[in-house]
């Protein structure tokens, strides 16, 4: 299973970017896909994840309301829409995919395959 992250750039406070997590290689074994970040000089925390078939996302509780994850399962491609950014939302941000199914948001040792990370930098 590989994940390719994209769509991470520079952006105002206040303002929206979209993350895609393309998926491929073996996608039947996936059984949900999450989104992590991961700041400078802190560790990697979750964000929210998302059943690859049929289910609704989960969220940490800072990002509910202001992100939506969301997947396209005929482009093989999992979303995360950010609203209202926040300085503090700088990070670089992660994809991976955890072979079982969950239902909440898991730490980062719960996935197994991982994403190379796009940098999200929000300026106040």
């Amino acid at each position: 299973v590989q994940l390719q992250a994209s769509g991470g750039g520079l952006v105002q406070a206040g303002g929206s970017l979209r993350l895609s997590c393309a998926v491929s290689g073996g996608t039947f074994r996936i059984g949900t896909v999450g989104w992590f970040r991961q700041a400078p000089g802190k560790e990697r925390d979750p964000v929210a994840s998302i059943p690859w078939r049929g289910g609704i996302g989960h969220y940490v509780d800072s990002m509910k309301g202001r992100f939506t994850i969301s997947r396209d399962n005929a482009k093989n491609t999992v979303y995360l829409q950010m609203n209202s950014l926040k300085p503090e939302d700088t990070a670089v941000y992660y994809c991976a995919a955890d072979p079982r199914r969950r239902v909440g948001v898991t730490p980062s040792s719960s996935f197994e395959f991982w994403g190379q990370g796009t940098l999200v930098t929000v300026s106040s």
